[in-house]
């Protein structure tokens, strides 16, 4: 999204196409400077798709996922300048051949967002914010309402969003219960559960709950992406791992405590937000990020160190208040 906006700053009056998976279809209403979305779904129905870029000479196109059904579709824009990483010269000499400038830079050794940006620099893109900003519209706001008055969620909540698309990203649910329940003792916030509908998450949230002594409100796959997003906008906390959620977060600027495992947090951790990571046996939030390390189990976190984490996001925001 960041590199959507520096690309409309810099050509406003230009008309411009992202192609995306299909999983990224909720996100639309919140993209205001792409023109048209063309959505890939990796079966037939992608016949409309390159059909449509066929037929559209593009002058620029930019291949930010860099892998072989990216490299057809950026042949297909027919665009005059095509633009990608330089590592796609050392992976694919086939492949390479579809492009026509190489950005000396690779995912790797940097930021995701500043990644690509940089591949947007040849199109004279320089210095250009990297915050992501969602201006969420009021048909995700009223569906998140009546979430709450439905199910009599307060104007004072923390959610808990313990799922992932990827089984190692999850926590063990007994510590997720320990922190709930630690949670609950003494506050006066109601404790909210999301989560996606897969069966994966949904079993990993039952047992969640079977441990759990408090009262919480379940909304676990009763949400799309954008109700979510103005769940977690209204939150005082927001605790999670690695996951949609977190880049949510960061773009409604909700405080949030991050469990990141075997991903790297150099690559993708939120910058611009408050937001606090844990990974591995430290007991104390992140400061210090590098490009390369060793993968981490979940298993290395503590729940000492998530509720330490928890503790200094809501008395920083207390302080803020008084």
């Amino acid at each position: 999204m960041p590199v959507m906006a520096a690309l409309r700053e810099n050509f406003p009056d230009a008309r411009i196409t992202l192609v995306v998976s299909s999983e990224c279809a909720d996100l639309f209403p919140v993209m205001p400077d792409v023109d048209r979305i063309l959505i890939t779904r990796r079966n037939l129905r992608d016949v409309a798709v390159f059909l449509a870029l066929a037929r559209e000479r593009f002058d620029y196109c930019i291949d930010f996922t860099r892998n072989d059904r990216s490299a057809f579709l950026a042949f297909l824009s027919g665009a005059r300048r095509r633009v990608v990483s330089y590592r796609v010269r050392e992976q694919s000499k086939t492949r390479a051949r579809i492009y026509n400038q190489f950005v000396d830079n690779r995912m790797r050794d940097m930021h995701t967002v500043d990644y690509n940006l940089a591949l947007a620099e040849p199109l004279g893109v320089r210095n250009a914010s990297r915050a992501v900003h969602l201006e969420l519209p009021e048909l995700a706001r009223g569906k998140a309402n009546k979430l709450r008055r439905d199910s009599k969620i307060g104007s004072h909540f923390i959610i808990f969003h313990p799922g992932s698309a990827r089984v190692e990203k999850f926590w063990d649910p007994a510590r997720w219960a320990q922190v709930i329940n630690h949670t609950g003792q003494d506050s006066d916030v109601d404790l909210v559960l999301t989560s996606g509908a897969s069966h994966l998450e949904q079993v990993h949230i039952a047992e969640i709950k079977a441990k759990t002594r408090q009262r919480i409100v379940d909304l676990s796959g009763r949400t799309d992406l954008l109700s979510l997003a103005a769940l977690i906008a209204d939150a005082r906390l927001l605790v999670t791992v690695d996951s949609a959620p977190m880049h949510l977060a960061a773009a409604t600027q909700t405080p949030q405590v991050v469990l990141f495992g075997p991903t790297n947090p150099f690559h993708w951790r939120p910058r611009e937000s408050p937001a606090l990571i844990l990974q591995g046996k430290s007991a104390i939030p992140l400061t210090e990020f590098t490009a390369v390390q060793p993968r981490f189990p979940m298993s290395q976190i503590s729940t000492e160190a998530v509720i330490g984490a928890m503790n200094l996001l809501l008395l920083s925001a207390a302080t803020q208040i008084s």
